[in-house]
């Protein structure tokens, strides 16, 4: 009995504990949130180098809430500044109507000097003078002056059996497709067509992209074996142009589908021999790609990716023997990550390749010769990733290239810029500050300008030397005083060791404003556990994803990247291969334990988590495999089955051939051990990720008596939820975490 009174009052103590949080003024000030902390002043935005390299242009938010241009001489180091309001009114005069510049304004826009730019709005070429503060109209604007972005399907697929002619170099003969060959004729006159190849059929076809040898001897073509390509339907219950519904189609290749396969052909114009690949060389293909001539019109090379991503090859096909040959091969025993981390660059005039792997457990850069597939030499190398390739000086013999983790100690995901020489040697750090570095180079790459914060340091912008780093112009430090004027604090990176008990896992922390160390307050974990990067954001936001306002309503909220995502050593990544719903979970819930036994305030037996695509599926994986730490969950447009998504995807991680680690893995398959409270949300016309993998799940929720709530929100595509899914996710946290019943929506 004793014992009972004991757990009671423990339990009305914890819940005195929490008490005043989910109310409505907490919502309130949620709400407020998006446009108190947007008050930050003097970030660069969009920057613009002019052709020469000598002058840029970038924009700033000022106080206020004007929008400044800034453009900035390099060789005098002087930068001159515009009101975008004056801008604003001299094309309303000129116009004739008013204007009204967006964030995004300027379509087109180029640099075209010191003190000038050009911009296209509402159809008309404009230029600006700033040292004369003067718009000039020049015209109306040329088609490609548009941005004409949007439109187009993601995962379409296009038919390459189609195409225009291609003439050769030396504009002598024009090569086509006909009847699933190739024919060429000499240009303008048909009657001198040759029929070239005679095996084509429309199941089994030469595909319209015809390359030339320089030379304009030989030509270069695929032959495809066709696959047909699985449809996607959708199902638009509100369409706003009729009342009755309508059926959607998407191209959407699944994992497991059937591919096309491609066979590189040499064809020798004037007498018609043929080198075929050798299809044993390139069967079960993923992709088939990136197909040239070397500059000795000898031979070409093509890149093969070996379905299941365990083999990567750069391949040749010799055009004076017809041999098929490796130049460079990758091979893993889980996966290579094509998608993200593969590079490649030729030098030309000494026949070598810059080539990226991860052959020694960390991304580097490797020096081969492009003949013969030796390896020259390993030009980076250490306990650290190479993030991006930004420039090579063939020249020079120079590589500026992006790293992370390179400094013991540091946080290692922080974005810094070097150089380095292809014999390895001379290795150069061109932004030493402690930070996550964003550099935007000018055409040569004599000069960059480098923006740099970490989530929690306001940014600093600077011109700099792009051959030794060297600082030549300070142009912003971004303030803050009026968004810390609001209670705001800087999030809290905090790290701790994983799983293994020796490697950092990073993340951060978020609290609410009116927060008090006294109380307790339950854990909402972010998720995103894609293994293609890492998500814990590394510059400065004032409310990244949108984090503290969840927070403001009595949650510490948290992000972190755990094994199986990017960015870190081969081993790390390794822990995703087949096994997604691992989700560096064992990492995630060592972290939040350490947090808390720093912090007593955060209240680790009342964890949330909530996702948005691979987030959706980790979210609910949570609740399925770790029921015992996890205990409410909101989960939107998850991916709950790899097999019902998109192919690269899934495959990438999950491997191929489809085995028995795709349902293992698959929250369908483990509906029935559901524990806890879970939101799923849905867009009926997700076409990123197959809305149907959420309706399984629901069905086989349904069938094993599990309570759930499910939202399907007509009209949208891959999201969230948009407003209305924030407010329910919110609403469901402060009811199950907080037991609290939300305040009505028509209240705040």
């Amino acid at each position: 009995m004793k014992l009972k009174v004991i757990a009671v009052l423990s339990f009305m103590l914890c819940q005195l504990a929490i008490m005043a949080q989910g109310t409505l003024e907490d919502y309130k000030r949620a709400k407020e949130i998006r446009e108190t902390f947007a008050k930050i002043y003097g970030i660069p935005q969009q920057i613009l180098w002019s052709e020469k390299g000598q002058s840029f242009s970038y924009r700033t938010t000022a106080k206020g809430g004007r929008s400044m241009l800034h453009i900035v001489d390099v060789v005098s180091q002087k930068k001159q500044a515009t009101d975008v309001g004056e801008i604003e009114k001299q094309l309303t005069a000129e116009l004739g109507s008013a204007v009204r510049l967006s964030g995004y304004w300027g379509r087109g826009t180029k640099v075209l000097n010191a003190n000038e730019i050009e911009f296209v709005e509402q159809g008309i070429s404009c230029t600006w003078n700033a040292s004369a503060q003067k718009l000039t109209r020049t015209g109306k604007a040329k088609e490609n002056d548009f941005d004409r972005r949007g439109g187009s399907y993601w995962g379409m697929r296009r038919d390459d059996s189609k195409g225009e002619a291609v003439d050769s170099p030396d504009k002598v003969y024009t090569a086509y497709i006909k009847n699933s060959n190739v024919y060429v004729s000499r240009k303008g006159d048909a009657k001198t067509e040759k029929q070239l190849t005679f095996d084509g059929s429309p199941g089994e076809y030469y595909m319209a992209r015809i390359q030339w040898s320089a030379d304009s001897k030989k030509i270069a073509v695929s032959k495809v074996r066709k696959a047909e390509v699985r449809q996607l339907t959708l199902l638009e219950s509100s369409p706003v142009d009729q009342l009755q519904p309508k059926l959607q189609t998407r191209d959407y290749v699944k994992p497991g589908d059937a591919l096309p396969q491609y066979y590189p052909a040499i064809i020798w114009v004037e007498d018609g021999k043929i080198f075929p690949v050798d299809p044993m060389r390139v069967a079960n293909q993923f992709t088939l790609s990136e197909l040239a001539w070397r500059p000795d019109n000898n031979s070409i090379t093509f890149e093969y990716n070996q379905r299941g991503h365990q083999r990567y090859d750069i391949m040749a096909l010799s055009a004076v023997d017809g041999k098929t040959s490796v130049v460079i091969s990758e091979t893993s025993p889980t996966f290579i990550d094509y998608s993200s981390k593969k590079y490649r660059h030729d030098l030309q005039e000494t026949k070598e390749i810059i080539w990226a792997s991860e052959r020694d457990g960390w991304n580097h850069l490797y020096l081969f010769d492009g003949t013969t597939g030796k390896l020259k030499k390993q030009i980076t190398k250490g306990q650290w990733v190479v993030r991006k390739v930004v420039h090579v000086d063939e020249a020079k013999r120079k590589i500026i290239f992006e790293a992370s983790g390179m400094k013991e100690g540091e946080d290692p995901y922080l974005i810094r810029y070097y150089s380095i020489g292809l014999d390895g040697n001379g290795l150069k750090e061109l932004t030493p500050e402690l930070a996550n570095h964003q550099a935007t180079f000018n055409g040569d790459y004599s000069l960059f300008v480098d923006v740099y914060s970490t989530v929690n340091q306001a940014p600093t912008s600077v011109l700099r030397d792009a051959a030794d780093g060297r600082i030549l112009m300070e142009l912003e430090r971004t303030d803050i005083s009026e968004l810390e004027s609001t209670g705001w604090k800087a999030p809290e990176v905090f790290s701790a060791v994983g799983r293994d008990g020796k490697t950092d896992i990073w993340g951060i922390i978020v609290r609410p404003r009116n927060f008090d160390p006294n109380k307790k307050y339950p854990v909402i974990e972010y998720i995103y556990a894609g293994p293609h990067s890492s998500f814990v954001p590394k510059s400065f936001s004032a409310n990244p994803s949108g984090m503290y306002e969840l927070a403001e309503l009595g949650f510490v909220v948290v992000q972190i990247d755990g094994m199986g995502t990017s960015n870190r050593s081969k081993a790390f990544h390794d822990v995703a291969w087949k096994n997604l719903k691992d989700a560096g979970f064992p990492d995630r819930i060592a972290w939040i334990k350490a947090a808390a036994s720093r912090y007593p305030y955060m209240d680790i037996q009342q964890v949330g988590i909530y996702g948005t695509s691979a987030g959706g599926q980790s979210s609910t994986a949570a609740l399925l495999f770790h029921p015992h730490f996890y205990k409410v969950a909101v989960s939107s447009c998850g991916c709950h089955d790899n097999r019902m998504d998109k192919i690269w995807w899934n495959e990438q991680w999950m491997g191929w051939p489809i085995g028995p680690e795709y349902a293992a893995c698959s929250n369908t398959e483990n509906a029935y051990r559901l524990e806890g409270k879970l939101m799923l949300i849905v867009g009926e016309l997700d076409d990123n990720v197959d809305p149907a993998s959420t309706y399984q799940l629901v069905n086989q929720l349904i069938k094993h008596g599990k309570d759930h709530e499910f939202i399907m929100v007509p009209g949208m595509g891959h999201s969230s939820g948009g407003d209305f899914g924030e407010k329910k996710r919110r609403d469901f946290f402060v009811k199950h975490l907080l037991g609290v019943n939300p305040p009505a929506w028509n209240l705040y």
